[in-house]
């Protein structure tokens, strides 16, 4: 098992790790619309934070050595349903594989940001 860590992607907020692999899949933990430099957050609606959250999650899965076409599962939180139909433009512009999904609303992600993507992929 490794511990994946990019500096691409925004560090942990937390006690946790961006990614992890096992045996011949990456785990991503969840990744928020934060600037990796900054540490900001990116976008003002869904698609704007949808994209940087995309960007974060591609740089951990290239840091393990896969890549967002090898995305088998993704779990998408979104703080509001109403957002689902821009969400999902963004999404089928960078998993036009239509990896197994569930989406899920939820009060609040960290930050109040709107969206939050976890995945898991083949190395």
């Amino acid at each position: 098992m490794k511990v994946i860590k990019t500096d691409g992607s925004p560090a942990a907020i937390g006690p946790y790790s961006q990614g992890f692999v096992s045996g011949n899949f990456v785990f991503t933990s969840g990744q928020i619309p934060l600037d990796p430099k900054t540490g900001e957050v990116l976008g003002s609606d869904v698609g704007g934070q949808a994209e940087q959250v995309i960007a974060n999650l591609k740089a951990v899965l290239e840091a393990a050595g896969s890549s967002l076409d090898k995305v088998v599962k993704t779990t998408c939180f979104l703080a509001d349903m109403n957002d689902f139909a821009a969400f999902n433009e963004v999404y089928a512009k960078h998993f036009p594989g239509k990896p197994a999904r569930s989406a899920i609303a939820v009060r609040q992600l960290p930050r109040s940001v709107l969206v939050e993507i976890e995945a898991v992929a083949e190395l």
